[in-house]
């Protein structure tokens, strides 16, 4: 089975088509989008957080050199966190609920 050729893609989709129907896939095939970039943003974070671990680590086994002073800057003020990815999915996914919902409700009253 480690070659997959376009024959056996096609009956794949065929098998798939026949068992979720054509208006399903596309809903099907964003929501594993979506858990894809999530996941990815995720494992992104969880190597950055092993990068941050090792250099915290290597600055603690290095031996101590003293440092010149400083002048500390000034502190900034911060804007607000952006939004997460996963934040905007959700706040993306009610604005469409409540459109197919107001959009519902339209096709009642016509």
């Amino acid at each position: 089975m480690s070659n997959l050729g376009v024959p056996e893609l096609l009956i794949i989709a065929l098998v798939l088509v026949l068992l979720f129907g054509a208006k399903k896939l596309p809903e099907m095939a964003r929501g594993v989008g979506r858990s894809l970039r999530i996941f990815k943003s995720e494992t992104a974070k969880l190597r950055e957080d092993d990068d941050d671990t090792h250099t915290v680590q290597a600055q603690a086994q290095a031996p101590a050199q003293p440092q010149p002073a400083q002048p500390q800057p000034a502190p900034q003020i911060q804007a607000p966190p952006a939004l997460s990815v996963e934040e905007q999915a959700r706040q993306l996914e009610e604005q469409a609920a409540k459109l197919r919902a107001s959009a519902a409700q339209a096709d009642k009253h016509a």
